[in-house]
């Protein structure tokens, strides 16, 4: 697919450093993510054979009336290939329980993309919901990230391609932490105790520390898990924790009540542009986590809607296209070559670490092994109960 410059629009959005994490923490923005998701698009061509795409709020390059994604426009324009696209992503397990059922039976869910975080996807593949693509309308499937290439839940990439990478690691508030938080003593520094949020995603709180306890979170074990869940209930205990969070930890910084976080690479480069350097971000010296949302087509999708949807996913991969996205959702961008793209654009954007973290970095992230059924129940409520939840 030819190369294409970087639209109008995305220019005008290149300075808007928006979080798709970071909006929905915001009480107005699931009601504004409605409404853009209720027009969805489309390129004029009958909508009845539109490809129909479901994804997170916020999560694609769009043009200042909300209601226009350029890349979209350009895709439709290119290939005659129309597209539905609805914002109906809030949460995975909401998500899946709205098509469950549907799926179980057979029957069309409505979308023909879309895309589940890395361990919901891992339960789409389980239980047969999604269809193996066709590697040769998907060549650009080979641009991949190293890094994100071969997760357990899909070794071979025949699923599932990430569309956008999210890191998990250390915030601060550079005032509070003037040297830095680098590992897990530099966090439980004494300045900070009481003052520390951690998330509530069980992978990236629970994986930076059982990363700290020099345990590969490829081969993680119970024992293992259930260690680092232990640590993490007596940092609760002993006052050293403040909270357990989604994304209110992050205007726990902003306000003062949190001087260091477990937190995500979007939303901590949303509040370091938006504050002079007020905080700043890092990966764990042990190492931090990486997961990603993931473009797949789920087992109702009829062989038409099926081959113009690889056709699209093969569209984001093109380098180019992957920057312009890059350029508006701010997070990791899994696609190789989309960094040299971003040089021709916007030079600082192409050497941020939050959305093409170098090789040294990206070579310290680690993916979340699979869960089975019955791990997935007993680790979560045994994180849960270390939270207080």
């Amino acid at each position: 697919m030819a190369k294409q410059p970087l639209s109008q629009e995305a220019r005008s959005i290149l300075q808007s450093k928006v979080s798709r994490r970071t909006v929905l923490a915001g009480a107005g923005a699931v009601a504004g993510a409605g409404a853009l998701a209720s027009c969805g698009f489309g390129g004029g061509s009958d909508s009845s054979n539109a490809v129909r795409w479901g994804n997170w709020p916020l999560y694609l390059d769009v043009d200042d009336s909300g209601k226009k994604y350029p890349t979209l426009e350009a895709f439709t324009k290119e290939t005659g290939i129309d597209v539905k696209y609805f914002e109906d992503y809030n949460d995975n397990d909401e998500f899946f329980g709205k098509v469950q059922a549907q799926l179980k039976l057979g029957k069309d869910i409505g979308y023909d993309l879309v895309c589940p975080t890395d361990w919901m996807s891992a339960r789409w593949i389980r239980l047969g919901y999604t269809q193996k693509f066709d590697a040769a309308n998907i060549p650009n499937a080979s641009n991949i990230l190293d890094t994100l290439a071969s997760p357990s839940f899909d070794p071979k990439r025949e699923s599932s391609l990430t569309w956008q990478g999210i890191m998990g690691g250390f915030g601060w508030n550079t005032a509070k932490n003037p040297k830095g938080i680098r590992t897990l003593d530099d966090l439980f520094s004494p300045g900070n105790k009481g003052k520390i949020v951690v998330l509530s995603e069980m992978r990236d709180t629970v994986g930076i520390i059982l990363r700290s306890q020099g345990v590969s979170l490829a081969t993680v074990t119970e024992d293992q898990f259930m260690n680092a869940v232990d640590f993490l209930a007596k940092k609760i205990a002993d006052g050293w924790i403040r909270g357990v969070k989604g994304n209110e930890y992050a205007e726990d910084l902003t306000s003062g009540d949190a001087t260091a976080v477990i937190g995500w690479s979007g939303d901590m480069f949303i509040l370091k542009s938006e504050n002079e350097g007020k905080f700043d971000f890092a990966i764990p010296e042990s190492g931090g986590t990486i997961s990603g949302d993931n473009m797949m087509i789920p087992s109702t999708v009829t062989a038409e809607a099926k081959a113009n949807t690889e056709k699209l996913i093969n569209y984001y991969y093109e380098p180019s296209v992957a920057a312009e996205v890059a350029a508006y959702v701010n997070y990791v961008c899994p696609v190789k070559g989309a960094q040299a793209e971003m040089e021709k654009i916007d030079p600082d954007l192409a050497k941020s670490e939050f959305i093409f973290p170098s090789a040294k970095t990206m070579a310290n992230l680690s993916v979340f092994r699979s869960l089975t059924p019955t791990e997935e129940t007993t680790w979560t409520e045994a994180f849960q109960k270390a939270a207080g939840n």
